[in-house]
């Protein structure tokens, strides 16, 4: 600018010169004018600079402003953790004396019950006086009846024969006699005769069918109760032999007469077996046009809700469990049952499955959004509306709980319910009867408080914090014991047991769950649910500690595993609320089983169940056992409790092995026995070269196992409880089972020990009327597996000298099937040989 202004003063000057004005003057003038402005941009410099200086200055003071409200926010923030861990330590101190004044109450309720069981002891002991005298009087009835035992056994083997014999023909002519039950329609009768016919619908739907005196004999009593319940109720207990073809024998009179059916089976395998084969073969046969339903429990569910959340936590233990849930993703998009059993890629036994499934106590009811695409109530429509629903037992005694509750039943109102393998339903019927609480529930709640808290109110508490409160509470309580795979009553732990502390930090926990939960409850479904599940734990907790300890007809008891703890409260008998739950509706109750009686008496199992032992029927095998097998009772193996028992037993199997060539199942009583007689049979495999694969329970599933056995031909299956019933293996490939020892329940079951002890009060026999019953059953599905068709055969071989020594032993023996016997190692291994040749 000062530049352009220089320029024109020149020509400003030039001009003057030719105006004739004094050139100095011109030049002064401009002077004067460029020094005015060069003040001017000097000014306006000096004025930029000035504002330069003010804004730094407005800068570094909003910086200290900052610092300063930087510093009084950590100071509160200090301040209110100080404040926070204050009452942390006092919620602390009140927890510390809320457990101490519980820890007060609990040992004043036993030093109040100690002193009741003082004030009682006379009459136990004058009671201990009286039991001592009838066991010594019983003693002594025992020394007699073993001696009249002893003279017995020394009788010709030719009158033994001829008593074998004319109990065999009585069995056959009891099996072929002709009987019309009372009640039985006439019409009904001929119907059923026809239908067994040998040209009838049956013969000519099924190859190599032929008609049983048994099966028919059956038939007509199951249709009989079916006319019966019509107007009243009527119960039939029915004990089939093994290949009687009791199935046919009752879902022909169930299809045809029985209206609205329950089958209720023992296991999901005879379930799925009774669905897919059985129904409709016969529903075929008989052109019925029935419609049929299976339902199980909502564990073999897939659960829309619980699928979505393990699909989007993303968080699985392992890459196989990722590739698992690929597969059920896929799965649920095409099934329309839902049901596990079909997808075969997944286990049913996989960890990922209870992931992706719902429990009665986790599951959102109609308030779940996939509440109308629901596999469960799927299942539950088709069964209300179907002629004939198949469940398996703890279905219906769940079905049976929740109408107690007043909650919707599962299974729709029946005239007829059949359960087949009734020999289980005492052993159902309890657990569902009674209450049992696990760790693992609680584990369970804080998994679902953590994901649920997080996803539906994650600014309401730290989830992640009272969930691992909550677990560690439930791990607490099984630090408690230093043992493991034990069985204890309540009543047997010291006062100052850690178990009693260890629970009450677990309610504690609970309680405070229970105050943060209902303050978020309505803002979520799920968290609700949580609620409900908190508060029904915590009664439980309680209810196990406080009121159900005074029971008398109940136990409470303590069940300790590797990694959780069970609480159970057990029902010493089942058979008053079996009873009041029959009593509702009139209808026809059928319970069948090839292991009822105790050599023809239904004393027990009917007394186990309420229920009315007049009428039964026990229809036999018709396989002919005398040929077919034999009974095997080794020398020389001292009882059970000797301390050479397990050598001696070896040294007798070892020789039957070798001569049946494998192909045995060996069944034992406890795991121990197991593991010692897999261990052996591993090192003598390698001594003589045996060419036997050995299959022991626990190292495959069950179905794996069973599946190799039979596919090898000549294995050894060594296997506890899961083996002795329920399993079903046709041919040459089992010619043999061998029984360690007399199958009676463990003497140190807390609820055995109860029901004995409420026995004795009742001044009845514990080992008469209860354990010996018991066992008998059971040895009676255990010799079960070996004969499975009429071309089998096959040693059973019980390495149990009672059987033979004691008083009792003749009982057992007489109410397995009339099989050939013999004490002679020789006789077997010829046995075997002629086997080999036919």
């Amino acid at each position: 600018m000062i530049e352009d202004y220089l320029t024109s003063t020149a020509g400003f000057i030039a001009v003057g010169n030719r105006h004739g004005t004094d050139a100095s003057t011109v030049r002064a003038r401009a002077d004067t004018d460029v020094q005015a402005m060069l003040d001017a941009r000097q000014a306006a410099l000096d004025e930029r600079a000035a504002a330069l200086d003010y804004g730094y200055a407005f800068e570094q003071h909003h910086c200290y402003s900052r610092f300063f409200v930087n510093y009084c926010l950590n100071k509160t923030r200090a301040k209110m953790h100080d404040d926070s861990a204050a009452l942390r330590q006092e919620q602390l101190a009140l927890d510390r004396e809320w457990r101490t004044l519980r820890a007060q109450q609990y040992a004043e309720h036993l030093a109040q019950r100690r002193a009741q069981e003082a004030a009682s002891w006379p009459q136990r002991k004058a009671q201990e006086r009286r039991n001592q005298a009838r066991y010594q009087a019983k003693q002594a009835d025992h020394r007699h009846k073993l001696e009249q035992a002893r003279l017995r056994s020394a009788r010709s083997a030719q009158q033994v024969a001829r008593y074998d014999a004319k109990q065999q023909a009585v069995k056959r002519r009891q099996a072929a006699r002709s009987v019309q039950p009372s009640g039985l329609d006439a019409q009904h009768n001929a119907q059923l005769e026809i239908l067994f016919a040998t040209d009838g619908p049956l013969a000519r739907k099924l190859a190599g069918y032929r008609p049983r005196a048994a099966q028919l004999a059956m038939a007509r009593a199951v249709a009989a109760t079916i006319d019966t319940g019509a107007h009243s109720d009527s119960t039939l207990l029915v004990e089939a032999g093994t290949g009687t073809g009791k199935t046919f024998a009752y879902l022909i009179p169930a299809i045809l007469w029985g209206g609205k059916v329950i089958i209720s089976t023992g296991t999901k395998h005879l379930q799925d077996q009774l669905f897919a084969r059985d129904i409709p073969m016969v529903r075929e046969a008989l052109a019925a046009p029935v419609s049929v339903a299976m339902l199980k429990g909502r564990a073999n569910y897939i659960c829309h809700h619980y699928l979505q959340r393990a699909v989007s936590s993303g968080r699985l233990p392992s890459p196989q469990d990722m590739a698992q849930l690929r597969d059920i993703i896929r799965f649920a998009k095409i099934t329309q049952s839902g049901d596990k059993a079909e997808l075969a890629s997944v286990p049913e036994e996989a960890p990922v499955w209870g992931l992706v499934t719902s429990t009665r106590e986790n599951c959102l009811g109609q308030e779940c959004s996939h509440y109308k695409e629901c596999f469960v109530m799927r299942a539950r429509r088709e069964a209300q509306q179907a002629d004939m629903v198949v469940v398996n037992h703890h279905l219906f005694f769940a079905d049976i709980m929740l109408r107690d509750s007043g909650a919707a039943e599962l299974l729709p109102s029946a005239n007829t319910v059949i359960f087949d393998e009734a020999h289980q339903l005492p052993a159902t019927a309890t657990l569902f009867f009674g209450d049992a609480i696990s760790t693992s529930q609680f584990l369970e709640l804080a998994r679902d408080i953590t994901a649920e808290g997080l996803q539906s109110a994650r600014d309401a508490a730290d989830w992640v914090d009272l969930g691992a409160m909550l677990g560690q509470a439930a791990r607490d309580v099984r630090l408690a014991f230093e043992t493991q795979n034990a069985k204890f009553p309540l009543a047997q732990l010291a006062p100052d047991h850690p178990l009693f502390e260890a629970l009450a930090d677990l309610m504690a926990q609970l309680a405070t769950l229970m105050v943060t939960l209902a303050a978020q409850a309505e803002r979520a479904e799920p968290l609700l649910a949580c609620l409900r599940r908190t508060r029904e734990l915590h009664d439980a907790l309680e209810y196990f500690q406080t009121t159900a300890p005074a029971q008398t007809d109940q136990v409470c008891w303590i069940e300790v595993f590797s990694h959780s703890v069970q609480l159970h409260i057990t029902p010493l008998s089942i058979a008053a609320i079996f009873e009041k739950q029959r009593a509702d509706t009139p209808r026809a109750w059928i319970f069948t089983s090839a292991t009822l009686s105790v050599k023809g008496d239904f004393k027990h199992y009917a007394a186990q169940m309420g229920l009315d032992a007049e009428r039964s029927m026990s229809l036999p095998s018709p396989f002919d056992y005398a040929q077919q097998a034999l009974l095997y009772v080794p020398q020389r193996v001292p009882p059970p409790a000797a301390p050479d028992f397990i050598d001696a037993l070896w040294e007798a199997v070892l020789p039957v092995l070798e001569a049946a060539g494998g192909r045995a199942f060996v069944l034992c009583t406890t795991l121990r026995a197991v593991n010692q007689i897999a261990q052996r049979l591993r090192a003598v495999s390698h001594t003589r070269t045996w060419n036997f694969p050995l299959l022991v329970q626990g190292e495959a599933s069950r179905g794996e196992l069973l599946e190799r056995f039979q596919h090898a031909g000549n294995a050894i299956l060594v296997g506890s409880q899961s083996f002795w019933e329920g399993v079903d293996v046709r041919g040459a490939a089992l010619s043999l089972v061998i029984i360690d020892k007399l199958p009676f329940a463990p003497p140190d079951d807390p609820v055995l020990a109860a029901r004995l002890a409420l026995l004795e009060k009742q001044g009845l026999s514990p080992f008469v009327d209860y354990q010996l019953p018991q066992a008998v059953i059971a040895l009676k599905q255990g010799a079960g597996r070996l004969i499975r068709a009429e071309t089998d055969r096959g040693v059973l071989m019980i390495c149990d000298s009672r059987l033979i020594d004691k008083p009792y032993g003749r009982r057992i023996w007489q109410s397995l099937p009339a099989f050939k016997r013999t004490r002679d190692l020789s006789e077997v291994q010829a046995f075997f040989d002629e086997a080999k040749q036919v």
